[in-house]
Order: structure tokens, then sequence, then C-alpha cells
């Protein structure tokens, strides 16, 4: 049988808001890393997880993401998903 779709949606502490979905896959966090660069200018990069230790564990990859691109510096943000 197949599952259920779903509607995901992520609230950053900033107010931004993402929606993922429908989906069926058993997403519960979702991260975001928000990267200055040299030249002043900014990127986002966001993904979604399975599990909070999954999502944390993209700090360390955001850490040496920033030491081989040259970043002025990052945030990085885990938040739980909420089904609606």
């Amino acid at each position: 049988m197949a599952r259920k779709k779903r509607i995901l949606t992520a609230t950053m502490a900033d107010g931004y808001v993402k929606t993922i979905g429908p989906t069926a896959a058993p997403f519960t966090h979702f991260w975001r890393i928000v990267a200055i660069l040299e030249n002043g200018k900014t990127e986002v990069f966001w993904g979604h997880s399975k599990s909070a230790k999954e999502a944390g564990g993209k700090k360390e990859a955001a850490a040496e993401a920033a030491k081989a691109r040259g970043w002025r510096s990052f945030q990085f943000e885990v938040v739980e998903l909420s089904e609606s």
C-alpha cells in the first residue's frame, strides 16, 4: 500500500516559511545554510532530512564548504517540519 502524501512546513526563526510536498518521504527536519561570500553576496543552501541527527550532520559539511569556498561566514539552522 502506498504511503499517504503529506504537505510539510518549516518555519525558520527569521519568519521564512518553506513548504515541501506533497511527499510520502519520511522527512522530519529542514536545514538551511545562509553563506556570506567574499564579495558580500549571499547564497542559500537548504534541504530536508529524516532525523535531527542527519540534519545536524550538515553543519560539519557547511564548515568544510566555508573553508573550501572561501565564505566570510555562514549561519546554519535546523527546524522540525510540521504537517499541514
